[in-house]
């Protein structure tokens, strides 16, 4: 497959998973994308799968081999998928994420610098507050930042 193929496919996946559905994310996975190749604003598919609330989506992908802490670069999608689920409350989408291996201590770097707990308790969204506590989140997470930076 040939570079611009591969980037075009790649940017009908990041749509894919966000607004189209588990269906659609599973033929263009069939087809040869890369589960974890970013559009051609740096958004990958599992964050845009996360910050919709698209678990269905996101369980394809990660059953692909996304890397489920890979962070997303895309204006306005910079950020975790994990982080991207709890800020929205998409607790579907948080355990499939937790499920799969995503660091719930993991903190954004080229976003916010928050970790998906912050996000979760800024909502609030208690089944995400719940889901992250449970594998073991806290406020600021890994490095321990303060969650008033919200």
């Amino acid at each position: 497959m040939n570079h611009r193929k591969r980037k075009k496919l790649a940017n009908r996946l990041v749509a894919a998973a966000a607004l189209e559905g588990a269906a659609e994310v599973a033929a263009l996975l069939r087809a040869g994308v890369d589960p974890a190749a970013a559009d051609a604003d740096g958004t990958t598919p599992l964050y845009a799968a996360s910050v919709h609330g698209a678990a269905d989506s996101v369980r394809v992908l990660l059953a692909a081999g996304a890397p489920p802490d890979a962070e997303s670069s895309g204006l306005g999608q910079e950020g975790t998928p994990l982080c991207a689920a709890a800020c929205w409350g998409h607790a579907a989408a948080v355990r499939e994420l937790l499920a799969h291996g995503a660091d719930p201590q993991l903190r954004e770097d080229h976003g916010t610098g928050l970790a998906p707990l912050d996000w979760a308790l800024a909502g609030p969204h208690p089944e995400s507050v719940a889901l992250l506590r449970a594998a073991g989140a806290t406020p600021g997470g890994a490095a321990g930042a303060p969650a008033s930076a919200l």
